[in-house]
C-alpha cells in the first residue's frame, strides 16, 4: 500500500484508465520506455499525439462539411489518427476510428458522421482525463515502476 496519498490517488487513477477501457497496453509499453534519462517521456508523447491529432480532427471536420463525401480522404485521414492512437494506447478513440474507417468503406455518410461525433466525444474525454493524470504526476514525481493493471 502506498504511504503517500497523492501516489496512491495516481496509481488509482491510473487503473481507472485502463478500467475504463480508454487505455490498453500500448500505453503499458510507453511507460516502459521512460527512465531516469527521459522521465517525460510518455507525457510528451502524448502531447504530441494530442497536438498532432488535432490538425487531423480539424482536417477530418473540414473534410466532413463538404458534399459529397470524399470517402478515400475521410479514410486516409482517420488511417493516421487511428495509428497514433494506436501508439499510445487509446482504446476507445481507436475503437470509434475502425467505426469511422468501416462507414467510409462501405460509402455510409450517417455513419461516419455519427462516428466521427463518438470518436470526438472519446477524443475529449481521455484529453481531459490524461491531462488530469499527468498533472497529478508531475506533482508527485515518477512512479517508481509501471507495473501492468490488474
Amino acid at each position: 500500500m502506498e504511504r503517500n496519498p497523492m501516489r496512491r490517488q495516481l496509481a488509482i487513477m491510473r487503473k481507472s484508465l485502463f478500467d475504463q477501457g480508454h487505455l490498453d497496453e500500448q500505453f503499458i509499453e510507453l511507460e516502459e520506455l521512460q527512465d531516469d534519462a527521459n522521465p517525460n517521456f510518455v507525457e510528451e508523447v502524448v502531447a504530441l499525439y494530442f497536438r498532432d491529432s488535432a490538425r487531423l480532427i480539424l482536417n477530418m471536420e473540414q473534410a466532413l462539411e463538404g458534399k459529397p463525401f470524399d470517402f478515400n480522404k475521410l479514410d486516409g485521414y482517420m488511417h493516421q489518427f487511428k495509428g497514433s492512437s494506436t501508439s499510445i494506447g487509446a482504446k476507445k478513440v481507436k475503437a470509434e476510428s475502425t467505426l469511422f474507417r468501416e462507414y467510409c468503406r462501405s460509402g455510409n455518410a450517417e455513419g461516419c458522421v455519427r462516428a466521427f461525433q463518438q470518436l470526438k466525444k472519446e477524443y475529449g474525454t481521455l484529453r481531459k482525463k490524461l491531462e488530469a493524470y499527468f498533472q497529478l504526476a508531475r506533482q508527485t514525481g515518477p512512479m517508481e515502476t509501471a507495473s501492468r493493471p490488474k
